[in-house]
């Protein structure tokens, strides 16, 4: 079936999606932020911090605001019909990209890695970065991450077996690269943060697994059970390492962990840790064709 895809009200509707995606922090995510300064004192450095978070994230709403000054890397996850060419597609979330760095809700964030010039309105070689999906809906979904720079740095994967970590290929080896990748970040990457973990797959697709996990909502419970307890396991075992909002101590090092797998081949076993900060900005659009 052929659609018509009206390109400037779509291009309009996704600068849209940008524009809240930087500046309305998701309502789950706010919860947990509000439940994990209610477990601290109010004389604490943790319930200060997340008191600080908290008055940050309503100012951002209310003034129209990024919620940071590092507004990330632009994902986008997109489901399509069959009809609807990608590339227009492609071009219209571009030119919505474009519109919102004009307008202030993205700061440029593309850099030439040899020239190390910012091409200026976030357009660059596989950025931003697209995932598409055809499905038989008679609408286009697009799906907004923005990724920042300072958790995306403490991103991490591992290779099972590890023999440093006495990690195996199993779940156990699973929850000890998780709680090591925690541990190293200790705080950086502007924690609490939301750990969104891949298992198998390769090196690519692990950790396209692991970001995937991170449009989940926090209250939300995995497929598999075997995995769902895991990620109720590490949640609570990661917060009594009491790391703290931005490492300085407290109650809350995560607010959730988020587990997803890939088929892997024999030779491989990968454990892929993506790490949100506390900004996990996502947010989520339907247009109808």
């Amino acid at each position: 079936m052929n659609y018509t895809l009206h390109e400037q009200e779509f291009t309009q509707q996704v600068a849209d999606l940008i524009q809240q995606t930087a500046c309305i922090l998701p309502e789950d995510i706010e919860r947990a932020l509000v439940s994990a300064r209610a477990l601290e004192a109010s004389d604490n450095v943790a319930y200060s911090v997340l008191d600080t978070i908290l008055k940050n994230v309503d100012v951002a709403r209310k003034q129209q605001q990024p919620l940071c000054q590092d507004t990330g890397l632009p994902v986008f996850y997109v489901h399509y019909p069959c009809g609807i060419s990608t590339r227009i597609i492609t071009r219209c979330i571009q030119d919505a990209v474009v519109q919102a760095t004009a307008d202030g809700f993205l700061r440029p964030n593309a850099v030439n890695p040899l020239t190390n010039k910012n091409s200026g309105n976030n357009l660059g070689i596989m950025i931003p970065c697209f995932h598409f999906m055809e499905w038989d809906k008679p609408e286009i979904q697009v799906a907004c991450m923005l990724k920042g720079g300072g958790s995306e740095n403490m991103s991490i994967q591992y290779s099972l077996p590890d023999a440093k970590l006495s990690a195996g290929r199993d779940l156990n080896g699973v929850a000890v690269c998780v709680i090591d990748a925690v541990i190293k970040a200790q705080g950086n990457g502007c924690a609490p943060g939301i750990i969104g973990v891949g298992i198998g797959g390769d090196r690519v697709t692990g950790m396209q697994s692991a970001k995937k996990q991170l449009f989940r909502l926090l209250e939300d419970e995995n497929e598999y059970p075997e995995l769902d307890k895991l990620e109720k396991s590490l949640l609570a075992q990661l917060n009594k390492l009491e790391i703290g909002p931005m490492g300085l101590g407290g109650k809350t090092t995560v607010l959730g962990v988020k587990i997803g797998m890939v088929h892997r081949i024999p030779a491989s076993y990968f454990v892929s840790v993506a790490y949100m900060c506390w900004a996990c900005r996502r947010e989520v659009m339907s247009y109808k064709l």
